[in-house]
């Protein structure tokens, strides 16, 4: 039987969802089923950028270190990536470029520049050794890989067939990037020829029962998944506003998951252009660290594979740190148990735990 919630969300999504309305659907062919899409849709990730940049401009986005990012400044990061790699390297409409690093502002403006200058995204695993880097970066036929040091180093000696450029996390974009920093506008020259049908990212299977796999997204399904995530924000959203519960504050999340798997690309990531939200990111999981995070930066979301969570929640210095503005504990990739919603209700008394998997 449906709960009153229930009802809301189901009133909600109709109306949003009406004629006329921002996530109004049709019905589109692809590959011989036919399936809904949004009619107000982008036709690529490179519209959907400069679309929702150009409402945040000013905002901050990317919280790395001490780097302190807005959405603009990423922006133009990522049109000079673009430009790098085309007029420097060789970048074509539909190569893969892919990536091989872990989570910084830098890897976000390389993978918005791949895209941007009309690249496919490849997103290899950044726990990978050098044999697996080089099979996946082979699998897919990449012809460019942009790396880290750390991620160089593992390749040094393997061979593979693409072009390996090594970027640097440290510092502002335009020294990290410096080796993909161009200045021409292949970015905007693109927009006239991106398209949905476009291949827009490659991300890979764990290999749990053999090798892994590259699973490909054209610009279409890439647009489609982030509007999902949108539509169903905007739903909660909504019912916030209508309870007069509606936070004031900027929405942020806590990146502590990587960015080449499709929970920190899409929901986080992607999703976070249209809704203004901040980004703080973490290079590698630790929980007091986290804490920390969570109450100086005024992270209002947080999630992670469950038991990140629990760690927060059952860590001994928690009353130490005011985690009050986080509202969303979520976890997904495997079942919660029903012990960690009770132990999370009870450390955060203004938290929510939820789970999608």
């Amino acid at each position: 039987m449906p709960t009153e919630l229930d009802k809301d969300i189901q009133r909600i999504n109709a109306a949003i969802t009406a004629p006329g309305q921002m996530f109004e659907t049709r019905s589109v062919e692809r590959r011989g089923v036919a399936m809904p899409a949004f009619v107000n849709a982008p036709p690529s990730l490179a519209h959907y950028f400069a679309h929702f940049v150009a409402q945040h401009k000013d905002a901050l986005f990317i919280v790395d270190g001490d780097q302190r990012l807005t959405f603009g400044e990423i922006y133009e990061a990522a049109a000079r990536v673009a430009d790098g790699l085309a007029a420097r390297h060789g970048m074509k409409k539909g190569d893969r470029v892919a990536i091989a690093a872990r989570n910084s502002a830098n890897w976000i403006a390389a993978y918005m520049g791949i895209l941007m200058g009309g690249g496919c995204a490849s997103l290899l695993n950044g726990w990978w050794t050098g044999e697996e880097l080089a099979f996946g970066i082979d699998l897919c036929e990449c012809s460019i890989v942009l790396a880290d040091r750390q991620r160089a180093e593992r390749l040094s000696g393997v061979q593979h067939g693409a072009k390996l450029v090594i970027f640097d996390h440290d510092g502002p974009p335009a020294v990290g990037l410096e080796p993909v920093w161009g200045e021409g506008d292949t970015a905007t020259r693109m927009l006239g020829e991106l398209g949905p049908d476009d291949l827009a990212t490659i991300l890979y299977t764990s290999g749990s029962t053999g090798s892994p796999k590259g699973a490909y997204s054209d610009h279409l399904g890439k647009v489609s998944a982030v509007m999902n995530y949108i539509a169903q924000t905007a739903t909660i959203v909504q019912l916030f506003t209508e309870k007069g519960e509606m936070p004031s504050v900027q929405p942020s999340a806590l990146v502590n998951v990587p960015l080449f798997h499709v929970t920190g690309e899409v929901p986080v990531f992607l999703q976070s252009f249209a809704m203004g939200r901040k980004l703080v990111l973490m290079p590698k999981w630790d929980a007091t660290e986290a804490l920390r995070l969570l109450e100086s930066e005024q992270i209002t979301y947080f999630v992670g594979v469950p038991l990140m969570s629990y760690e927060l929640a059952t860590h001994p210095d928690r009353a130490k740190y005011d985690l009050s503005a986080c509202k969303t504990f979520a976890g997904g990739g495997a079942p919660r148990p029903p012990e960690h919603v009770n132990q999370i209700k009870e450390a955060f008394s203004e938290g929510f735990p939820a789970l999608g998997y």
